[in-house]
């Protein structure tokens, strides 16, 4: 792994809330073709110098420059949420078990 490392971030056309971060200037069709037909056409959203030590939103730079080194990107996806239906008959914050 290197001490820094100039990545782009890229959403997905598909699936929201999907970011993948790869080099800057890697070449799309070098990727999984199985990554590249689930994620969709890439949507540029930022380009940074990535460090071990920079805190992202759901991960690490430290985790990411890892993937990156071992598979060439470091696929995001959306936290798991719990309870995506609202069960109406049971007062808010109760949950049957």
């Amino acid at each position: 792994m290197k001490d820094r490392e100039f990545v782009s971030v890229f959403r997905s056309s598909k699936k929201s809330d999907t970011y993948i971060y790869v080099r800057r200037g890697q070449v799309w069709d070098e990727l999984p073709e199985s990554l590249r037909d689930i994620f969709g056409k890439p949507i540029h959203s930022m380009d940074l110098i990535l460090t071990p030590e920079r805190k992202l939103a759901r991960t690490t730079g430290e985790q990411v420059l890892n993937t990156i080194a071992d598979k060439d990107f470091f696929l995001q996806m959306p936290e798991e949420r719990d309870g995506y239906v609202v069960d109406f008959r049971t007062k808010p914050g109760l949950r049957n078990s």
